[in-house]
């Protein structure tokens, strides 16, 4: 029998996919687009909670019954630390924490673990009553910090930023809660992580 491949995405309501079915989470729609192309993969395992910051999730897998190892793991964290404006030094610090227990989850094998950058809720409905510029500058400041330990660790960086801004231009990027990217924006992202696992396949 065909071993399945182990999938395990860590984060907070973008992973969860809060406002979307889960079947519509990026996640989910990861693995469907990997069984569509002939992988076999069991469902995706996802530790995620709406609100979590990079504290919580530490917090959060510390007591977690997590296999021996994972094939692929991706890591989506920080929107959370910057809407409650804890310190950008805090955040990476303890990004940097995760990240290594991400790597070990994989199996040390870092070409199979993917940071995925933060998308920008600042075009959002639900910021439009806030200052959209200043989230758009912090999310970047975020994502800079993340993007350079990625690089550090050597591990895939995965950009959907700039295509989550898109939903200032097209509502259908966002779910019917006026916050969340809805499935077709999670699609986004699931076809670029799919791809990028994919390339590991080979």
């Amino acid at each position: 029998m065909e071993k399945k491949l182990t999938y395990l995405a860590l984060g907070d309501s973008y992973t969860i996919g809060e406002a979307v079915l889960i079947q519509q989470s990026f996640p989910y729609q990861v693995v469907q687009n990997l069984r569509e192309k002939g992988h076999s993969f069991s469902a995706a395992e996802i530790i995620a909670k709406t609100g979590w910051t990079t504290d919580e999730l530490w917090n959060g897998i510390a007591g977690y019954q997590f296999l021996p190892k994972y094939d692929f793991v991706t890591l989506l964290i920080g929107v959370n630390n910057q809407y409650r404006g804890r310190a950008i030094i805090e955040y990476t610090s303890e990004f940097e924490k995760l990240l290594g227990k991400v790597i070990l989850l994989a199996d040390n094998k870092k070409e199979h673990v993917f940071v995925i950058s933060i998308p920008d809720y600042g075009v959002t409905p639900f910021a439009k009553e806030k200052d959209p510029e200043k989230i758009s500058k912090e999310i970047d400041i975020f994502n800079t910090a993340n993007r350079a330990l990625a690089i550090q660790y050597k591990v895939h960086y995965i950009e959907i930023t700039e295509g989550s801004r898109d939903a200032a231009q097209d509502p259908s990027l966002v779910a019917e809660d006026g916050l969340h990217p809805s499935e077709k924006e999670y699609k986004k992202w699931a076809t670029k992580v799919a791809a990028a696992i994919e390339k590991q396949l080979k």
